[in-house]
């Protein structure tokens, strides 16, 4: 896990992203462009060659990510922090721990994922939602009501798992997407 870090990182694309300057009426749309065009990352112009499904797929996001009912948003950006380590997206990962820790001030828990991993040493509320984003991350089909009741013990509502269910999930894909659209590399790095 050493190759994950908090620092911000920058994505780049292997196909070329969208040009702002050449985008369609729908493209632009889709990006909510800004007439300075600041701001809309290589990721989002890559997403937008397919103006639709980069809109389902932004409006979904935004309604997991950031429901005011369910899960806790420090929950939810822990469960996207473990799910994109599990899937080994850094640019996520990074991300997502810079929030956790803004939202938490628990930088030791990201200190703990990066050195040991899941199997680090956590409370027994932060071990269970780790534990269920590892199965359910890594071995979706052979998850039972065994993981569902483990985080029930621990105070979760039906609702909050639900939650982790579907920020598993659209981690799983965003991760992938990540993963075959482009890389991370260090804000230092030179292209």
């Amino acid at each position: 896990m050493a190759r994950f870090s908090i620092k911000p990182l920058r994505w780049e694309p292997y196909l070329p992203p969208v040009d702002v300057a050449e985008a369609t009426d729908a493209q632009l749309a889709a990006m909510q462009v800004t007439p300075s065009g600041i701001k809309v990352s290589p990721y989002v112009r890559t997403l937008a060659h397919d103006p639709q499904s980069y809109i389902a797929r932004t409006q979904l996001y935004n309604h997991v990510m950031y429901a005011k009912d369910g899960l806790a948003q420090h929950d939810r950006e822990l469960v996207a922090l473990v799910t994109s380590l599990i899937n080994g997206c850094v640019y996520c990962a990074s991300v997502h721990a810079r929030k956790y820790i803004s939202l938490t001030d628990r930088d030791d828990i990201v200190q703990e994922l990066y050195v040991h991993g899941v199997g680090g040493a956590f409370d027994v509320r932060i071990k269970a939602l780790i534990d269920f984003c590892y199965h359910l991350a890594v071995r979706p089909v052979k998850t039972d009501g065994r993981a569902s009741e483990t985080l029930k013990n621990q105070g979760f509502s039906c609702s909050e798992i639900v939650d982790a269910v579907k920020i598993v999930a659209i981690f799983s894909m965003a991760n992938r997407l990540m993963h075959t659209l482009g890389h991370a590399r260090s804000m230092q790095d030179r292209a």
